[in-house]
């Protein structure tokens, strides 16, 4: 069990940003399902509380006593193919998206998305009169918002970059395009008009993110910034090894072992310079480095 465990935690921590939010929506997923049925075999509605802790309430004065749902909200899902829908799209486009914004401006991107989502979700509810009689117990859950702006970020950044259907190969900007129409023909038939709104507004989220992006302002800088800071904070700190010597005696390491641990040393740092913030991030000196290892 110690086994399995750990190396659950061994993927988390070195599979990505990526491969970390698939694994936090899954979590929370499996958690809600054992909740689920132990609320049926001891009659207890303990998945009813755990759904009230996580979901995102629409009424604001319920919203003031739960501030943390508007984040949890995006990582709760109840059934199998609300889950597998949006993990396929993070997990399709998270990996495009890599190539050009890096693993900080991802999570980045899919908490903004969400977030802004989220708050279009609540305002929506309590400004259109089409939702006056639900505003007291609707709820939101689910991370397609922040996919969203996932999916719309990468696809206006790059919208022809081609993604292979079968036998077709279509741009970004048309499976984007797609994406939202599914959202607006939903939202005209009522169904379920409230989340389709938060998908528009993250989607709206991804696309000045892009834009701004590409124009030179970074709008997930902050938060990036601050998840760095978050990330380093958990980071086990290396122990420092002592050496002790006998008399005279030399150390046995060479010149040349030592320069080739201080150019693995420098190539790890730009690997992580480039999971946190893209290839485009390193300096000249850098990609130079990075190439000349490459050769050896």
């Amino acid at each position: 069990m110690n086994s399995a465990w750990d190396q659950i935690k061994y993927q988390y921590r070195s599979g990505g940003a990526l491969n970390q939010l698939i694994m936090i929506n899954l979590a929370v997923f499996i958690l809600y399902l054992i909740l689920n049925v132990l609320s049926f075999l001891f009659q207890i509605n303990i998945s009813g509380l755990f759904i009230s802790f996580m979901a995102l309430p629409s009424d604001l004065g319920t919203l003031a006593t739960r501030p943390w749902t508007l984040i949890t909200y995006m990582f709760l899902h109840q059934g199998f193919w609300h889950i597998f829908s949006n993990l396929i799209w993070l997990y399709l486009f998270g990996r495009i998206f890599l190539e050009y914004f890096g693993g900080r401006r991802l999570i980045a991107t899919y908490l903004l998305g969400g977030l802004i989502g989220g708050a279009f979700y609540v305002l929506s509810y309590n400004i259109f009169p089409v939702f006056a009689q639900a505003v007291a117990e609707s709820t939101n859950r689910g991370a397609s918002a922040g996919v969203m702006a996932v999916v719309f970020g990468i696809a206006i950044y790059n919208p022809r970059y081609p993604i292979r259907i079968l036998i077709l190969s279509i741009p970004l900007w048309g499976v984007a395009a797609f994406a939202l129409l599914m959202d607006l023909i939903a939202l005209g038939e009522g169904n379920n008009a409230g989340g389709h709104l938060a998908h528009i507004a993250g989607a709206a989220f991804g696309y000045f993110m892009a834009k701004s992006y590409g124009s030179g302002r970074d709008l997930t800088a902050g938060l990036s910034s601050l998840l760095d800071r978050l990330a380093n904070l958990f980071k086990p700190k290396p122990k420092l090894r002592k050496v002790y010597s006998k008399g005279n005696s030399k150390s046995t390491s060479s010149p040349k072992s030592s320069g080739k641990r201080g150019d693995e040393e420098r190539l790890n740092h730009i690997l992580e310079k480039i999971n946190r913030s893209g290839y485009d991030s390193l300096s000249k000196d850098e990609k130079d480095h990075l190439f000349k290892f490459g050769k050896d």
